[in-house]
């Protein structure tokens, strides 16, 4: 069972959420905010596995409550949800440390595969806005590709097949699948490379890996 929260300033949106998640039979809702100090406490009150968080709130935003959540003993993951693909504040929480975003409008079947997919330890980027996201952390981490390069380059040839597909959006099985190990070895691998690469979840890898020339950039 997935534990989740639901972190929305608007009490119908959270309803709406909270109705949509309560449909799926793995899912279950177990803290509801109306903003980040109150997700703060909700998260550290509860096991939350999975937090749906809106970015615009009062008293604490989102990005700022991603970040105190990352701190917490059991972090959960984060989907962040916004209005606008184009909105500067998912690039912002996407580098804080969010492990996927998506639209409010998006399908409801949608949402509920984010929450399996994040929970399972993949990431979940809208289509519609990934190609913007890559293309801003293209833009503003190039002073540093030397240096992602040189951390790429620590990486195992092992390492680097599972970056590989993990850029490309594979879960821990189907990589494991695709590369003959066991999921075990994989998540060892998946470890190992976000130290290695100095960054908090695998959607940071996936766009270290494309800004060291590992991906394609198209």
């Amino acid at each position: 069972m997935i534990s989740t929260m639901v972190v929305d300033d608007d009490a119908l949106v959270r309803l709406a959420l909270t109705d949509l998640l309560a449909t799926d039979a793995g899912i279950e809702v177990v803290a509801q905010a109306s903003d980040g100090l109150q997700a703060v406490e909700e998260a550290a009150a509860h096991r939350v596995d999975v937090a749906l968080m809106d970015v615009r709130m009062p008293r604490l935003d989102g990005i700022a409550a991603i970040a105190r959540l990352r701190t917490l003993p059991h972090a959960p993951r984060i989907i962040t949800l916004t209005t606008f693909d184009l909105d500067e504040y998912v690039y912002e929480a996407l580098a804080a440390g969010a492990d996927g975003f998506l639209l409010k409008d998006s399908d409801p079947a949608e949402i509920l595969r984010a929450v399996h997919v994040v929970a399972a330890g993949s990431a979940m980027l809208h289509p519609s806005a990934a190609r913007r996201l890559i293309d801003r952390y293209h833009r503003d981490a190039r002073p540093g590709t030397s240096a992602v390069r040189g951390r790429v380059g620590r990486l195992t040839p092992r390492e680097r097949d599972v970056l590989a597909l993990l850029a490309e959006g594979a879960t821990n099985s189907e990589i494991a699948g695709g590369l003959r190990m066991s999921e075990s070895t994989v998540k060892a691998h998946v470890s190992r490379i976000l130290t290695t690469l100095e960054v908090g979840n695998r959607v940071q890898a996936a766009l270290a890996a494309r800004d060291a020339g590992l991906m394609p950039d198209a």
